[in-house]
């Protein structure tokens, strides 16, 4: 394979369905690991340089920011089932009219968080009894991501376009080159010139535009394949609606999954500085346990999509058994190395003794669910690339609202003593363990029900 064909579109249309796959999951999760470190490096720098407090503050302000992004969540989603399906059964017109849409779509919706989350954050944060030792710094931190999260969200948007496309090598290298500029500056702010959380928010605040500029590059480069012109930036109705109709579920689905962690925020943040630090770490080192579902998720998304495009029915069969098949093997791995390592990697973040013990316990609660989200993540990329994105919504309405907040109260409610007046801190991750498990079997049932297949777009 030539550069030039490593950076080109891949049709998944054609060849061995578990070939196309693994090919273009590998670039993409190298690319979601280098996304997950702008949040890691964040915290192991403040962590490291600034104190155990400083870290807590960048994890508490995780939720809230979110919450926030749900609106780019959904504009992704839509993008890149209908840049596949039009990118599957050759429609230049319509792929350009789309992708126009989304360079427009993501400017107005820019506009609108930036203004939400300045009139937000600081109330949200007091109604979460966020700790008045950290509050201060979450509310900087918060400030300085949203006064800059255009360069986030079109990132986001356009490596969606890039993967609808079939390019997932592009976004990987853009990627790269904002990751190691976002550690540069991290250290440069905070250990170098002592700006302290503000200045790894301010760091990614700038490798992230970088990183969107270019994506756009690249893109104004594709003309081959689609047009990028002012005519297409102008809003279309049609396209417009079909973007929201498809993402809005997936948008409603962050929102509903954002406001549940920052409900489940304010119990842990019950259980004091310690719990809420070791919160932080354990969803760190979550961050990466979880990046090859979420790519193979985003993978069979793409291949779905194409294949319905391209009316290849028989395709999106095959090649969902053998993606998710690679998926669960994937995450077996993973598993067991977390139950090996837990300390070790726990000790990546702090050098206080007790918060490594007490994050690496933890952490051994959740191993086992992430075979589980191997199935709930690919089944539901399936479902998704074929335009079902209400289903995968309700799932996790159901695991996430019915499941997951009730039980992590229910617990510490019931295992409440003059010792534990909050109850047990375990009824965080028992809670996240247990929803997991429910939706891989949620989603494997809607998946061989088979109601997916009649969503395609209307080509």
């Amino acid at each position: 394979m030539t550069i030039k064909e490593l950076f080109a579109p891949s049709d998944m249309t054609e060849g061995k369905p578990w070939e196309k796959i693994v090919i273009f999951t590998i670039p993409m999760l190298i690319g979601n690991i280098a996304q997950q470190l702008y949040n890691t490096v964040d915290s192991i720098v403040v962590g490291k340089y600034v104190g155990d407090n400083a870290l807590a503050a960048v994890g508490s302000a995780s939720p809230i920011l979110n919450l926030l992004l749900v609106l780019f969540m959904g504009i992704s989603v839509g993008a890149g089932v209908m840049v596949s399906q039009y990118f599957g059964a050759r429609e230049r017109q319509e792929l350009s009219r789309t992708i126009g849409n989304c360079i427009t779509l993501t400017a107005i919706a820019s506009v609108i968080i930036m203004i939400l989350g300045s009139i937000c954050i600081r109330p949200l944060l007091e109604l979460l009894n966020t700790p008045s030792s950290i509050i201060d710094w979450c509310d900087s931190y918060l400030m300085i991501i949203i006064m800059g999260i255009a360069g986030c969200a079109y990132y986001n948007i356009l490596c969606g376009i890039l993967r609808g496309l079939g390019d997932s090598v592009s976004a990987l290298v853009y990627l790269l080159v904002a990751t190691v500029i976002n550690i540069i500056l991290d250290l440069l702010f905070v250990a170098g010139f002592h700006m302290g959380v503000a200045g790894v928010a301010l760091a990614t605040v700038i490798a992230q535009a970088i990183s969107s500029i270019l994506c756009i590059i690249k893109l104004r480069k594709m003309k081959e394949i689609f047009d990028l012109n002012i005519g297409y930036l102008k809003i279309s109705g049609r396209h417009t609606l079909t973007i929201i109709r498809l993402g809005l579920p997936s948008g409603l689905t962050q929102a509903i999954f954002s406001l549940a962690m920052i409900i489940v925020q304010s119990l842990t943040n019950s259980f004091g500085e310690l719990v809420i630090a070791a919160n932080v770490i354990i969803m760190r080192v979550d961050g990466f346990a979880m990046m090859p579902n979420f790519s193979f998720g985003t993978t069979m998304t793409t291949y779905s999509g194409q294949n319905v495009g391209a009316r290849r029915y028989d395709r999106v069969e095959q090649g969902s058994r053998q993606g998710t098949l690679i998926a669960v093997g994937t995450s077996t791995v993973i598993t067991a190395l977390i139950l090996l390592f837990g300390k070790n990697l726990m000790g990546i973040f702090t050098n206080t003794t007790e918060l490594v013990n007490l994050s690496a316990n933890m952490m051994r609660i959740l191993a086992v669910g992430y075979i589980a989200m191997a199935v709930t993540q690919s089944l539901s990329g399936v479902m998704r690339g074929a335009g079902d994105t209400i289903t995968p919504m309700w799932i996790s309405v159901v695991t996430t609202v019915i499941i997951r907040v009730p039980l992590a109260y229910g617990i510490a409610y019931f295992t409440r003593t003059p010792e534990l007046r909050t109850g047990a801190y375990q009824s965080i991750w028992i809670s996240l363990l247990t929803s997991w498990m429910c939706g891989a079997i949620i989603t494997f049932i809607c998946y061989k029900k088979g109601n997916w297949k009649k969503k395609a777009l209307n080509l």
